[in-house]
């Protein structure tokens, strides 16, 4: 795990860069961070999303997360574009700060490849 300080730097950093470009300055947190995310991934551009399928932009957003930690690995693209992940090893119980703090050092990490 990337050491608690230089994490918190580099995901201010990231924090503010996100919310200066999407939302006009207003402070994103993590889950619109994860949205945006999955739709970088998905790679069909910006544009008006069900509710389900930003649950499910959220879910490719978790996948490409946790993908280098060996918990997901991309399987294939459906005929509408969408990417597709199986699972590898299940995630462990963690409590909600455990959480949070993996899938910081998890966004850091993919805003640094």
């Amino acid at each position: 795990m990337i050491n608690d300080e230089r994490l918190k730097l580099r995901w201010n950093k990231i924090v503010t860069k996100l919310s200066n470009q999407f939302a006009d300055g207003d402070r994103l947190d993590v889950d619109a961070i994860i949205y945006l995310i999955g739709v970088q991934e998905l790679g069909q551009g910006y544009r008006e999303f069900k509710k389900d399928e930003k649950i499910n932009l959220m879910h490719i957003a978790i996948c490409k997360l946790l993908e280098p930690y060996g918990y997901y690995e991309f399987d294939f693209f459906d005929e509408e574009g969408w990417p597709h992940y199986k699972t590898l090893e299940t995630l462990p119980s963690l409590k909600p700060g455990e959480q949070s703090l993996l899938m910081k050092e998890a966004i850091v990490r993919y805003f640094d490849a």
